[in-house]
């Protein structure tokens, strides 16, 4: 089922019915439980309460990475797996998931000594079977990233991750899930988790918010998965457990690249406190992050960054980029999101660990913990843990997690005057089906917008054929112009209306409301108040 015009009705009108496993999250974690609940031919149902992807999913630092620092930690197991997946995902998620260079630069002060380091690169990449690090000295540090010229520089490395588009990750997920027969539903609330008689959970109570209807359903399942990341200790009160989780908060801030001009990552320690921070050139701008806070009881869909966490993040970037004299008037926009830390009472939140955990309380099963590379596993661990209660069911662990992109594929698009790596980069996001709409757009809708690496059509495909419901599903996550543009892309709304407010269906009242709305959450959660 296509998410086009009218899906969701299409949709409530299907999901009265027993499932073998309804999903609750439509983050990475229950994207990719649902991608393998569909590959083992269960029949599977994912609801999330707002858009796909609109929690943590959307706000991480955008990396697919080894967790070098988890190193530090003695956490070997966590840094074994994620080198692991980070290799697998590199072969199987090409065009989305991208090998990027990384300098670690090694200051005068640091924490941890330069060698030590150069000690964790070698374990890194005797993880990964591959020898792909190097040092440096000032010189060649400095020759590499021109504008790294703080006077405490000693030395550096050079070492290899991978970054993605993590929205994107996971509406490939999501939609490679439903081509498997799998339903997808997002703005689909859980009122309430449905008991039988001996208080075993068997379903959920669902309410449409998507402001297109007012309806609600009864679902059953034979398993009810918790998949809410940050909000899973929620679902878990109403069976009465107590929490579980630390939810944390890592904050970014988001710059031009005319401003902090780096074509590969740049990594350091922090002199205030030696946390691991590093900037990293995406999708044509540069983030900088990330901070690692408490963010305490009250959990927001649309956490915003602090004052004193801004402070923090300008502060690192000035110590090590002084020549570029960077300030708040620079930051084109800020964004933060709530990791779903296990909580084992670390005084020092950096140090939590980041394996993920699977809990069976009642017939509720939480998958909580883990981070963005490790979704696989995650999800592997969970489909064993439902065959407790469904019996045997044919999963195959070593089936593909995202399908293959045929080679022949990319020069379906060879003639619209795309690169090849553009090509591949929009066959990697929106998937075969969309041959046909990028073939036939025109001219002017395969511009570039603004100097981004996005073509208007994105734009009119997204707004088409991917479930939008609100403005901030467009510009937030489907295409990530409201991260990439000055004021969230505000400025570019009359082209972007003539493009996509008749594939929505929308009316004029509809727009404005719309607009409205969206520049409120981009000023209160984007912006840098």
């Amino acid at each position: 089922m296509e998410w086009t015009r009218g899906w969701r009705d299409r949709v409530w009108g299907q999901i009265d019915q027993k499932w073998d496993v309804l999903v609750i999250g439509g983050g990475i974690t229950g994207a990719g439980i649902l991608r393998q609940a569909a590959h083992a031919q269960l029949r599977a149902l994912l609801v999330e309460a707002d858009d796909f992807a609109s929690g943590t999913s959307s706000r991480s630092s955008k990396l697919v990475h080894g967790g070098l620092r988890y190193l530090k930690n003695a956490q070997i197991k966590v840094t074994l797996e994620s080198v692991r997946e980070r290799e697998y995902l590199l072969k199987q998620g090409r065009g989305l998931v991208n090998r990027l260079g990384f300098l670690y630069a090694c200051l005068q002060g640091d924490s941890i000594p330069g060698w030590i380091f150069g000690a964790g690169l070698i374990v890194y990449d005797i993880m990964a079977r591959q020898w792909s690090h190097r040092s440096y000295d000032v010189d060649d540090m400095r020759e590499l990233c021109p504008s790294l010229t703080t006077p405490a520089l000693r030395s550096g490395y050079r070492y290899f991750d991978a970054n993605t588009d993590d929205a994107r990750l996971v509406l490939r997920l999501l939609r490679e899930s439903v081509a498997d027969g799998a339903l997808a539903l997002n703005y689909a609330r859980v009122d309430s988790l449905l008991r039988t008689r001996d208080g075993r959970v068997c379903g959920a109570v669902l309410r449409d918010t998507s402001c297109e209807a007012e309806r609600q359903t009864e679902v059953l399942a034979k398993v009810v998965v918790n998949a809410t990341g940050a909000w899973a200790d929620e679902l878990r009160g109403e069976i009465q457990q107590k929490p579980r989780l630390r939810p944390l908060r890592g904050s970014h801030l988001v710059f031009p690249f005319q401003r902090l001009p780096l074509t590969r990552a740049v990594s350091f320690l922090h002199p205030r406190d030696g946390r691991p921070v590093f900037a990293l050139p995406w999708e044509g701008a540069v983030l900088f992050g990330t901070t690692d806070v408490d963010h305490g009881p009250h959990l927001q869909t649309d956490p915003s960054i602090s004052t004193a966490e801004v402070e923090y993040l300008l502060a690192g970037l000035q110590f090590v980029f002084p020549s570029l004299e960077l300030t708040p008037d620079d930051v084109t926009s800020t964004y933060a999101g709530l990791r779903p830390v296990v909580n084992t009472g670390k005084a020092d939140p950096s140090k939590e660990s980041r394996e993920h955990a699977i809990w069976d309380e009642n017939g509720l099963l939480t998958v909580s913990g883990g981070k963005l590379t490790t979704f696989r596993p995650m999800a592997r661990d969970a489909l064993k843990a439902v065959r407790k209660h469904l019996g045997h069911i044919p999963f195959d662990a070593d089936t593909p997690v995202l399908d293959v992109i045929p080679p022949k594929a990319e020069s379906l698009l060879a003639g619209l005057g795309l690169a090849p790596a553009q090509g591949l980069r929009l066959l990697a996001r929106y998937g075969m089906q969309s041959i046909p709409a990028f073939s036939a757009a025109s001219a002017a809708d395969l511009e570039p917008v603004q100097g981004t690496p996005y073509v208007w059509a994105e734009l009119r495909q997204a707004a088409r054929a991917e479930g939008v419901v609100h403005l901030d599903d467009l510009l937030l996550r489907r295409v990530r112009l409201g991260l990439l543009l000055p004021n969230g892309g505000i400025d570019l709304l009359p082209r972007l209306r003539s493009i996509v407010q008749p594939e929505l269906g929308w009316d004029d009242a509809r727009w404005e409301k719309e607009v409205s709305e969206y520049t409120e959450l981009w000023k209160r959660a984007y912006g840098l108040n």
